[in-house]
């Protein structure tokens, strides 16, 4: 816990990759973090991974001194403060389709007078002992990704990313290709074209760029930074695990 690279490196606009985790055991955080990861994201939204197994997460990735976030189920106060006070460095929101949803994220994450956020004693606040130091480290550290991940997000992507406290966008391909019909299909001008003023308007405001390169292919990784993102989530734990064992089998059996 405590992690305060993530969010310089969010404000620098410096390459930060990381991966996500949809299988709910402490393995895989501890074998992924053999690979550099700088954070790892839980992903609360399409899988079985409970709050308490969560919290078991974020503990083993930052025992690993990396960044733990949680993509939140949705863009709603216990679900975040779920998160929080399990002692995430930070959220991923998704659905994030314009400035009220992206300022009630911040309402929901930030402690008064930044927000709304509950005061509970719980793992982030070390139970109570350490409650201050952890107000001043959220003020200061705690991360909030907006999740673009819909047509309406890309028309309104200026206001989203005006709103003050957050710290970056990321952009998630699937359900934004679904958004305009095409669900899983990358080949499409109009994702193409959202993608593309998703990407010209952060330059132009200076604003950190996402995007989750699902298939655990490097080079599409390197296109992604070519291209101007720097908040890079490369594939995820079944896709790794998945891939390699088809890779390894497809060579025995030829």
């Amino acid at each position: 816990m405590r992690n305060k690279t993530l969010k310089n490196k969010l404000k620098n606009k410096k390459v930060t990759i990381g991966s996500w985790i949809t299988i709910g055991h402490p393995s895989i955080p501890e074998i992924l973090s053999n690979a550099g990861f700088e954070w790892l994201t839980i992903d609360m939204e399409h899988n079985s991974i409970d709050k308490s197994m969560m919290q078991n997460l974020i503990s083993v990735i930052q025992s690993k001194n990396i960044a733990a976030l949680v993509r939140v189920d949705k863009n709603e106060e216990v679900a975040i403060k779920h998160a929080l006070d399990a002692g995430a460095d930070g959220i991923i929101v998704p659905m994030v389709n314009n400035k009220d949803d992206a300022m009630k994220a911040i309402q929901y994450a930030k402690y008064p007078p930044l927000g709304n956020r509950g005061v509970g004693l719980s793992r982030a606040q070390n139970y109570g002992y350490n409650f201050e130091d952890y107000v001043k480290w959220q003020e200061e550290n705690l991360v909030i990704i907006a999740q673009i991940e819909h047509i309406n997000g890309v028309k309104n992507i200026h206001e989203i990313i005006a709103v003050e406290g957050i710290d970056a966008i990321i952009v998630g391909p699937y359900d934004l290709s679904g958004s305009l019909g095409y669900p899983g299909d990358f080949t499409k001008l109009e994702l193409q074209t959202a993608l593309n003023d998703v990407i010209n308007i952060c330059k132009e405001s200076c604003f950190s760029l996402g995007y989750h390169v699902v298939d655990p292919n490097p080079e599409l990784v390197i296109s992604k930074i070519n291209e101007g993102y720097t908040f890079i989530a490369f594939s995820t734990d079944f896709y790794f695990m998945g891939n390699s064992s088809i890779q390894m089998m497809n060579k025995l059996k030829k």
